[in-house]
C-alpha cells in the first residue's frame, strides 16, 4: 500500500479539511477523466462525435456510426503536444514546458454493406478496431520562492504525529521519516517533570519559517484498444457496440525543499517516487437515428472502466543541521538521512459511467453543424483493495467530487475536396462546493482534403484550465488548510495529422 503521501493533487484542493491522505482518491479523477478523442477531422470540430457517422473515431466514440461506412478505411494519426504550466506562489511566477510526440490513433474499419435491392431492413454494417491514446500524463510543474513561507512542513509532521506512540512512529509514512531525521521529537516529560513512557505527543526544536521550493515531474499515458461493430437498418437507425481494453502507466517524482535562514536546521529535502501501471475493460453502446435526411440524433452509454492497478512507492528524506547538540539523545546532528521501505500494492478502480447525446444538422453537400452533451458523476467512482483500507478514500471521492455537464460543438464546411473546420469544447469543474473554477476550455480548428481513395486532415487544438496545488496541509483552529497553495495555469497545444485510405 502507498504511504501517507505528502502531496495533494493540484486539482483537488477545496479549502476544507476532509482529505484522504493516502492519495488514492486522486486516481479516481486522474484515470477516470477522459476527453473524447479520435481523428484529426473530429478533433478539428472540438471532439464532437456522438451523432456523426462514417469516421474512424466511431470505433471508440459512438460505435453506431460504423453503420454509415460503405467502403473500408484505414487511417493513422501523428500527434505533437506542448504542455505549458505557469505557477504562482507568494506572487512569484515560474514557467514549465513539456513537449511530446505520439501516435494518437491507428484505426481500421472493414465495411460490409448490403445492396439496397433487398427487402430486409438490415443494410449491413462494419467492424472496426483502433488503438487510441486517450490520456497524456507528461507534464512538469512546481514553485520557487525567495520569500519566507507562512508555515513549514514540520507543522504538518507535528499535526500528523499527534496521538501516535513513539514505538510506532517510525513506520508512520513520511512523518516517520521526519522523526528519524529529528525534525520532530517526542515530548518525554509531563508538566510535573515525570518521564512519559512511550509518549504520543511531539514538538520540534526547529524555529522560524523557511524558504520553500518544489518540483513535480509526471510521465505516462493511457491507451485503449477497441473492437467495435455498427449496423445499419433502413438507413434510418444505426446501432453499435464496442469493447475497450485499456492500459495505463503513470509515474510521479516529487522533490520538496525547505531552507531555514537561522538554523539549527539548515535545510531539509523530501523526495517521493510513485509508479502505477495496470489495465482495464469497458463497454460502449451507441445509437444514431435519422428522423429526416439532414438531421442525425446520437446517443451513447459508456460503462465504467474496471481497472486492476499495481503501484510502487518509496520516499527519502534528508535534513542538514549546523552541528546541533541534541541533548535529549546526546548526539550532534549534521547530515541525517532516512529512507522508507519499498512498497508494492494493488487495487481496483471503477471509474464513473458516462451518458452522452448529440445532434448534427447537414447543410446539403456544403458541410454540417454538430453539438454534443455529456454527463459524468465523478463521485460515483470506487476503489477496492486487499492491501489497505479504502474507506477514507471512497469517502473523499463522494465528498470531493461532483457531476459535470460537458458540451462540445463544431462545424465543417466543404469546398470541392477541401474541408475547413472549427470547434469548441467545455468540460465542467469536477470539484464539489468549490469557489475556484477548474473547468477546461478547448478551441480547435482544422483543414483537410478528401479524394476518392485518400484523405488528409490537420487539426490544431488549444486547451486551457486552472488548478490549485497544495504541497501539504496544516489546519488552523477553524479546521482550514493554511499550508502553501500554488495556483497553476495549464495551456496545452496539440497538433494532429491524420492520413486515411479507402478501399
Amino acid at each position: 500500500m502507498r504511504l501517507k503521501i505528502l502531496i495533494f493533487s493540484c486539482l483537488f484542493l477545496t479549502g476544507h479539511a476532509l482529505f484522504a491522505q493516502s492519495g488514492y482518491y486522486e486516481d479516481a479523477y486522474r484515470f477516470g477523466h477522459v476527453k473524447p478523442s479520435g481523428s484529426s477531422r473530429i478533433m478539428g470540430i472540438g471532439g464532437t462525435q456522438w451523432s456523426i457517422g462514417g469516421d474512424v473515431s466511431n470505433i471508440a466514440g459512438n460505435p453506431a456510426g460504423l453503420g454509415f461506412f460503405r467502403t473500408s478505411e484505414a487511417s493513422v494519426s501523428l500527434g505533437y503536444s506542448d504542455w505549458k504550466v505557469n505557477t504562482i506562489y507568494l506572487d512569484q511566477n515560474k514557467s514549465y514546458s513539456t513537449t511530446n510526440f505520439n501516435l494518437p490513433n491507428l484505426s481500421y474499419v472493414m465495411a460490409n454493406p448490403k445492396l439496397d435491392l433487398g427487402r430486409s431492413g438490415f443494410k449491413g454494417g462494419a467492424f472496426g478496431i483502433s488503438i487510441q491514446r486517450i490520456a497524456n500524463f507528461n507534464t512538469e510543474y512546481g514553485f520557487f520562492s525567495d520569500e519566507i513561507g507562512n508555515t513549514s512542513i514540520i507543522d504538518f509532521y507535528l499535526q500528523d504525529a499527534n496521538g501516535i506512540p513513539e514505538s510506532q512512529i517510525e513506520s508512520f509514512g513520511i512523518t516517520g521519516l521526519a522523526y528519524s531525521t529529528y525534525q520532530i521529537n517526542p515530548i518525554i516529560f509531563d508538566d510535573n517533570g515525570n518521564v512519559i513512557n512511550n509518549p504520543n505527543t511531539y514538538d520540534s526544536f526547529v524555529t522560524g519559517f523557511p524558504f520553500q521550493d518544489e518540483n513535480v515531474r509526471q510521465e505516462g499515458n493511457s491507451n485503449q484498444i477497441t473492437f467495435s461493430y455498427g449496423a445499419n437498418f433502413n438507413h434510418k437507425v444505426f446501432v453499435g457496440g464496442s469493447l475497450g481494453i485499456r492500459n495505463l502507466t503513470f509515474s510521479s517524482i516529487k522533490t520538496y525543499n525547505e531552507e531555514f535562514p537561522d538554523g539549527p536546521l539548515i535545510s531539509s529535502s523530501l523526495g517521493e517516487r510513485l509508479y502505477i501501471n495496470g489495465s482495464g475493460i469497458n463497454l460502449n453502446l451507441g445509437l444514431i437515428y435519422k428522423p429526416i435526411d439532414y438531421v442525425n440524433l446520437g446517443f451513447t452509454f459508456q460503462t465504467p472502466t474496471w481497472y486492476a492497478l499495481n503501484e510502487e512507492y518509496e520516499a527519502s528524506m534528508t535534513a542538514n543541521y549546523d552541528n546541533y547538540e541534541f541533548e535529549q539523545e546526546g548526539v550532534t546532528l549534521g547530515r541525517v538521512e532516512a529512507v522508507s521501505d519499498f512498497i508494492l500494492g494493488s487495487y481496483n478502480l471503477n471509474t464513473p459511467l458516462k451518458l452522452g447525446g448529440g445532434a448534427t444538422f447537414f447543410l446539403g453537400k456544403n458541410g454540417f453543424i454538430s453539438a454534443d452533451l455529456d454527463w459524468v458523476d465523478y463521485s460515483n467512482a470506487n476503489i477496492k483493495s486487499r492491501d489497505f483500507d479504502e474507506g477514507p478514500d471512497n469517502q473523499a471521492i463522494k465528498s470531493t467530487y461532483t457531476s459535470t455537464i460537458n458540451y462540445r460543438f463544431g462545424a465543417e464546411f466543404r469546398f470541392n475536396v477541401l474541408r475547413l473546420r472549427g470547434g469548441y469544447a467545455y468540460y465542467g469543474d469536477p470539484i464539489a462546493n468549490s469557489e475556484f473554477d477548474r473547468s477546461t476550455n478547448q478551441i480547435s480548428g482544422g483543414i483537410g482534403a478528401k479524394f476518392n481513395k485518400f484523405s488528409i486532415d490537420l487539426a490544431l487544438i488549444n486547451q486551457s484550465s486552472k488548478g490549485l496545488y497544495s504541497s501539504y496541509q496544516v489546519l488552523d483552529a477553524q479546521n482550514n488548510n493554511i499550508g502553501p497553495v500554488t495556483e497553476l495555469e495549464n495551456k496545452i497545444f496539440t497538433g494532429m495529422l491524420t492520413v486515411g485510405f479507402n478501399f
